[in-house]
């Protein structure tokens, strides 16, 4: 099934695109919006892959509230959301 895994890969990467400047959205969020709404770990792995500063990864968070990973490290991930005005408890 690689076609549907670089199907799922383009359709991750042109929906978080889209994400306005200062909002999130959760891994399940993004995972249900691409019709796959059980591949939320997928989604993780498909953005931690991404190194194309216009798409911009930072801008999805886990379920839990927590920051989450970035492929830049999660304090650079949590000073650009912080930076577009996304501020996390903790």
């Amino acid at each position: 099934m690689p076609a549907a895994s670089g199907n799922l890969r383009e359709r991750v990467l042109a929906f978080v695109a889209r994400i306005p400047r200062g909002q999130v959205r959760t891994y399940r969020q993004v995972a249900a919006a691409v019709g796959r709404p059980l591949a939320w770990r997928a989604v993780g792995n498909i953005l931690n892959g991404n190194y194309d500063s216009s798409i911009p990864c930072h801008r999805v968070v886990r379920s839990d509230g927590r920051v989450g990973g970035y492929n830049r490290g999660a304090g650079r991930k949590r000073r650009r959301l912080a930076g577009e005005g996304v501020i996390f408890a903790a």
